[in-house]
């Protein structure tokens, strides 16, 4: 599952390191990235019931996270804000890369 993401990827002109971790701290959380540490960290398993995350659902953490990445770099903080619109551009972004022929 883990060896589906990358441990390391380049947003603009910064370097920002990918963990799994077994769970996140906050409530409902299965991913966050810290800026200032450049890291995107991902939640293995939910941390209000315990139960594990499959690989589709870690996957699409990941691109829905690093879609904030990018949001950020690119100085877009309202767009940011709008979960709504991140979880939407995320899942249409990693149904694109699936589907990619090259």
């Amino acid at each position: 599952m883990v060896e589906q993401l990358p441990r390391k990827i380049k947003v603009g002109t910064k370097w920002y390191s990918v963990e799994v971790v077994e769970a996140l701290l906050d409530k409902g959380e299965m991913g966050r990235v810290n800026y200032p540490e450049q890291k995107i960290k991902i939640g293995a398993k939910s941390n209000l019931t315990g139960k594990k995350y499959n690989k589709d659902q870690i996957k699409e953490t990941f691109w829905h996270e690093l879609v904030h990445t990018i949001l950020v770099d690119m100085g877009e903080y309202k767009l940011n804000r709008r979960e709504d619109f991140v979880e939407e551009f995320a899942r249409r972004l990693s149904k694109a890369i699936q589907s990619a022929r090259f």
